[in-house]
Parts: C-alpha cells; structure tokens; sequence
C-alpha cells in the first residue's frame, strides 16, 4: 500500500478547498471572477394558437473590476439569440436574431457583512439592439438593480430585483413602453462532490398590463474541468405557474454551461 506524504495530503486538500471555493462563487451572481454562461431556454404553447415555441440562447459575460481595497464593480450583460416559431397563423412572427441587450453594474462590497450577507447595487440599462423589430422593445429603459445573498454550509439563498422603466413615451411601431419589476428569488445547495441542487424563479410583472410571467426553474449544476479549463454544466425543467396573455404555459426546459476563469 503506497501511503501519502504530508506535502501530498495538503496538496489534496488544498485542491479540493480551491474547487469547493469556485463552485461557491459559481452561485454567487457577483462574485468577483471573470465568468462566460452561456445558456438556453426552450418553451412552448405560446401565441393566440397556443402552438407556438420559443427558444432564447442568452450569452451572459461576466466583468469585475476592483475599484478600490473595498468595492468591486461588477458588469452583467445579457444578449439574446432567440428563435421563434408558429406564435401567429401566417409566420409573421416566425423570426429568428438578436434580442434587446440587458446590463446591469453592481458596485458590491469586497468583503461579506458582519452577518454573512454579500449585496451589490447600481444602474440596469436596457439597449435596443434587437436585430428585427418582432424581437425588440424598440426603446431604451433604465432603473435600479439590487442582489443581496448568503452562502454558508453548501447553501446559497439571496434574490436579485431590477425595475426598468423605458425612456421613450412613444416607442415605434405602438409598442407598449417599458414598466417593468423582475424578481429572482434563488436557493441552492452543493454537496461535497461539487453537485448543485437548485431552484429558482425569473419573475417579471408588467406595469401596464398589469400581468404577471413566473417561470419557475429546477436545475442541477456540476462543476467539472475539461482540460484544465474549469466549467459548470447545468441542466433542468422549467414550469410557468403564471404567464401573460398568449405567453408560454406548461413546461420548458434549460441547459447552460459556464466557463469560469478564477483570478
């Protein structure tokens, strides 16, 4: 029996606390680690027919940047590839392209509260860089963002809000302009093998219509290495309890993977 070194085992525990450490700010939304998602929801039974599919591929990079010894910025962008099909009888709205841009900055504390709890806030902006006006606001909107979570034991729990107002009284083409509240309560846990278990809602409510979308996510996340590159692969359903008016019903379905380069 070959027996283990002293330098040898605190190799290996050193290791395993650095991927225990990477799989920690994994869950954290504003961790300070460069981060690159990439990641895919399908829904279905959507439009007038209820027939319709919906796909959004949302590439979503992952900028911090120290501003001082206590604050960090932290830059989230998120640009959708959607492709939809069979919303309306005739294809007009069958569109495939480039969504509305969403970014967020959060100016977040370097260090947790005395209590545990890591928070960021700042500026949500949203940019009409829809390559097609069926899969565009056609407005600018803007408004405050907020994350606050806490992360102890293999459990992360915490919610990110923003509220976007749009900035044109009168978008084209007699678009609804923008008041709207996003909610994302999450919760999750990671075992020791570095497997995530979790839940979460993307909760939007619209201010003018006054109508609720509640998807609410089950994922399982494994943080992995592919040739020394370190990753997380996500997969899990997807369930709308609520949707507006000829949006998706029932159940979905999402994937992503993240490549996560720590400093």
């Amino acid at each position: 029996m070959m027996l283990l070194g002293a330098a040898q085992l605190s190799c290996i525990t050193a290791h395993a606390d650095d991927n225990s450490e990477l799989a920690k700010k994994a869950q954290n939304p504003i961790a300070a680690m460069y981060s690159l998602p990439v990641q895919y929801n399908w829904d279905q039974k959507i439009g007038p027919s209820g027939n319709g599919m919906h796909s959004v591929t949302n590439l979503q990079p992952v900028l911090p940047f120290s501003l001082n010894s206590d604050w960090n910025l932290i830059s989230r962008t998120i640009l959708p590839v959607i492709d939809q099909h069979g919303l309306v009888e005739g294809g007009a709205a069958d569109k495939s392209g480039i969504g509305d841009v969403t970014q967020s900055f959060f100016f977040s504390p370097k260090k947790p509260t005395s209590n545990g709890w890591i928070w960021g806030a700042g500026p949500a902006l949203l940019l009409p860089t829809g390559s097609d006006d069926v899969l565009s606001a056609e407005q600018w909107a803007a408004g405050p963002t907020a994350v606050a979570l806490k992360q102890s034991n293999g459990w992360t729990r915490g919610m990110l809000a923003n509220h976007l107002w749009g900035l044109d009284s009168a978008p084209a083409d007699d678009k609804e302009q923008i008041s709207q509240t996003f909610l994302q309560p999450f919760f999750s846990y990671t075992n020791s093998s570095l497997t995530t278990f979790g839940i979460n809602s993307e909760s939007t409510y619209n201010w003018k219509s006054h109508q609720w979308s509640v998807p609410v996510n089950l994922t399982v996340t494994q943080l992995l290495k592919v040739g020394g590159q370190p990753m997380t692969v996500q997969i899990g359903p997807r369930y709308w309890l609520e949707s507006t008016t000829d949006g998706p019903e029932g159940w979905g379905f999402r994937a992503a993977i993240t490549l996560l380069f720590p400093r």
